[in-house]
């Protein structure tokens, strides 16, 4: 998972922690050796004093304070073991690992954020050499823990806790993207969990795409609403739910046909399944390997028909990692699961420790 990410992030962060540490030079031979004098110095004027107090009849025993021994150290090795990098510095260091950034497809606002939040901790900042690495380190876990700070979506919570039936879940996306193999896994964990569904087969336009929902109906042992190809979705889904309402059937889970975004008429014809369907919940599903593009498209969706939840497919597939890192934090939409093959037990809850530990390890 997200190998690439992490070979060339790896090699990036070792770059810049290089550079920022060639910006704090290691104290200097003289130097130390002026401190190593001082301190001799000092330590013999102690044995003196020593000295004299044995010979009063009350000897005073009297220790420097511990301020004035740090203090002393401390001064003269900030002066030779730190230094404050600049935002110019700072610019020409992160370039670097902002290329590495946009090549494993990661979302501008996210660079920008992870950008934003290393310059507070380094520019303009006193950083001792040794300090370089952890501080580097410890920033990005920060920062990829505030991108997948997200609340944590239940769905079987949230369909039991719904009061009326049936809860009604319209799937969308692009052509290819996974969309009815996904609401088939989805289908078969609510089934899993004790719920009753019903599958429709909303989308009317792909050739084989009835088959394909009839197949997984089929295997999971769930009933199918469906009409002819051409027929309008928003009808078929209307149908379904009123099966659903008689029948007492828990979710309805509705397949629709894939379109581009810009696709005016296509993405018309979503709005018009809303109207109609009245969905409690509007999941968009995206593959994760295609990074960036996921990423504006679920934007897209989100902006022409409003999303409540993602999922990205493909995700065992992933090995740049763009895209989870960036959907839900450019889009503010959890990832609700992530698929990870082709049967109907492959879908996983997400996890922000797993992830942030794939890429970080």
């Amino acid at each position: 998972m997200f190998k690439f990410l992490k070979e060339k992030l790896s090699k990036a962060l070792n770059v810049f922690k290089e550079k920022a540490e060639e910006e704090i030079e290691e104290p200097k031979e003289e130097i130390k050796e002026e401190v190593k004098e001082k301190v001799q110095v000092k330590t013999e004027k102690k044995k003196e004093e020593k000295k004299e107090e044995k010979s009063v009849e009350r000897e005073i025993k009297e220790e420097p304070k511990k301020e004035e021994k740090i203090s002393f150290i401390q001064k003269i090795k900030e002066k030779v073991t730190t230094k404050v990098i600049d935002e110019e510095k700072f610019e020409e260091m992160f370039w670097d690992l902002e290329l590495v950034l946009m090549e494993n497809n990661v979302a501008v606002e996210v660079i920008e954020k992870i950008k934003e939040d290393l310059k507070m901790d380094i520019v303009n900042v006193p950083i001792k050499r040794n300090e370089i690495s952890e501080i580097v380190e410890k920033t990005l876990r920060k920062s990829l823990e505030d991108l997948l700070n997200f609340e944590e979506f239940n769905l079987v919570e949230k369909i039991k806790n719904n009061d009326e039936k049936p809860f009604v879940i319209v799937f969308f996306g692009i052509n290819g993207s996974g969309k009815t193999t996904t609401l088939s896994k989805v289908a078969n964990l609510l089934k899993k969990e004790g719920l009753s569904c019903v599958l429709v087969a909303g989308d009317t336009w792909r050739k084989a795409a009835i088959e394909q929902i009839e197949d997984w109906a089929n295997k999971l042992n769930i009933k199918l609403i469906k009409g002819q190809y051409g027929a309008d979705p928003a009808a078929i889904g209307f149908d379904a739910v009123a099966y659903a309402k008689k029948n007492k059937i828990d979710v309805v889970l509705m397949d629709t046909a894939g379109r581009q975004h810009a696709n005016v008429n296509l993405m018309d014809e979503l709005k018009k399944i809303n109207r109609v369907v009245k969905p409690n919940l509007k999941i968009f599903i995206g593959e994760s390997i295609t990074g960036n593009d996921a990423v504006n498209q679920a934007k897209e969706f989100d902006r022409a028909i409003g999303i409540d939840g993602i999922i990205l497919t493909k995700f065992d597939a992933d090995e740049k990692g763009g895209a989870v890192i960036s959907v839900s934090y450019v889009t503010l939409k959890p990832i609700i699961y992530l698929g990870c093959g082709q049967n109907a037990s492959d879908l996983k809850n997400f996890d922000k420790e797993e992830v942030i530990e794939a890429i970080l390890a």
